[in-house]
């Protein structure tokens, strides 16, 4: 990569206006029209300008700067060296490019919008249906589109003749150059509005609140992007409408815990019933269902019942309920109950238990529990 302020001849700190001199000096120098049939010298030329492009240009000079050449195939917004670009240095006007495209379309595409809904965990589960409300711009009802007073239509413009630019002659150290500006009558359109609509006040679209009818797909997630394409706001003089995009944000369930499609949920178990193997019901998002404990159930044993977690995106089924058992233990005994519990101690042996120490495994929603918690 070349050094650009070594090309210029100027310092790294050197100021815009002392780059745009150094430019200006060395192009008179090396421009073929000045230094003849020298390939030299047009190389040269080449190398000056290039480096311009990059130092002129605060965006392109401070990626310079940071190692990247802006110059190069792919190496910046805003392409390779010009014509333009030199008589935009001199002049301050774009030359020829409007020219070649004539006049510029009043009418464009609107602007796409996001908006945010917030959704429960039954309403990603199964899908659901939403009215969505958004403020956005239809177009004007009075003109329908037009940007004119009913009765009245747009006007070629007189200044460009309707072709939307104007040409200009200014002379430089390079002889005579034709510039070509946008028309400042018309702003490059090439027509005017004579009478502009008085709702609209001549943009063909007002502001307007629209109801849209979304169909939630099941298995959406927070972040996920739902597109209704055609129904952002209209774009100016009627133009093509933009897309809204949907964002969605779950809101937290009080007694489930999404991961991925599968949902997690503790069971609080008497330690009885753990012991000695019980029926009970859950409640779930599909209505009550029955949780079979066998005899012996352990504290953090997983009870897995299939196809009652979230529906998966797009194909068909669902994810998993995951019912982790916690077993509790009674802390305040009557006489009669402790003594129960020392006679099933001594029957077991139990009366001086062996403590052993083995590894901590929380299980997986004790560890979504605990990042819950931010722990």
């Amino acid at each position: 990569m070349s050094d650009y302020y070594e090309v210029l001849g100027v310092p790294r700190d050197a100021t815009p206006e002392q780059i745009k001199k150094a430019y200006r000096k060395l192009a008179r120098e090396h421009h073929p029209d000045v230094a003849g049939a020298d390939p030299a010298a047009e190389e040269r030329f080449k190398d000056v300008s290039r480096a311009y492009e990059v130092l002129g240009n605060p965006d392109k000079r401070r990626a310079y700067d940071l190692g990247a050449d802006p110059s190069s195939p792919g190496g910046g917004a805003g392409g390779g060296f010009g014509f333009q670009d030199i008589f935009e240095t001199f002049f301050g006007a774009a030359a020829g490019a409007s020219a070649a495209r004539g006049p510029i379309p009043r009418a464009r595409r609107g602007q796409d919008a996001l908006v945010r809904i917030d959704l429960d965990l039954a309403d990603v589960t199964f899908g659901t249906h939403r009215e969505v409300p958004v403020d956005t711009a239809v177009v004007c009802p009075t003109c329908s589109g037009s940007c004119c007073r009913p009765g009245t239509s747009p006007r070629t413009c007189e200044v460009c003749g309707g072709r939307g630019n104007v040409q200009r002659v200014a002379r430089s150290f390079l002889g005579q150059v034709m510039t070509t500006q946008p028309c400042p009558a018309c702003h490059g359109f090439g027509t005017v509005i004579p009478e502009p609509c008085p709702d609209c006040s001549g943009e063909g679209r007002v502001r307007s609140r629209r109801t849209l009818q979304v169909d939630v797909p099941a298995g959406v997630d927070t972040g996920t992007r739902i597109k209704l394409t055609g129904q952002g706001e209209v774009g100016p003089a009627g133009g093509p409408p933009g897309d809204v995009y949907l964002e969605v944000r779950e809101r937290r369930h009080p007694t489930f815990v999404r991961e991925g499609d599968d949902l997690h949920a503790t069971l609080e178990v008497p330690m009885t019933a753990a012991a000695l193997g019980t029926v009970l019901t859950l409640d779930t998002l599909d209505g009550p269902q029955e949780v079979d404990l066998r005899p012996g159930t352990q504290p953090a044993q997983v009870v897995t019942l299939k196809g009652l977690g979230v529906g998966h995106l797009h194909v068909g089924g669902r994810g998993d309920l995951h019912v982790h058992v916690d077993v509790t233990v009674p802390t305040a005994l009557d006489d009669e109950q402790a003594e129960l519990l020392r006679r099933l101690a001594s029957l077991r042996g139990e009366e001086r238990p062996d403590a052993r120490l083995g590894a901590s495994h929380g299980g997986v929603f004790g560890k979504l529990r605990d990042k819950l918690a931010g722990r």
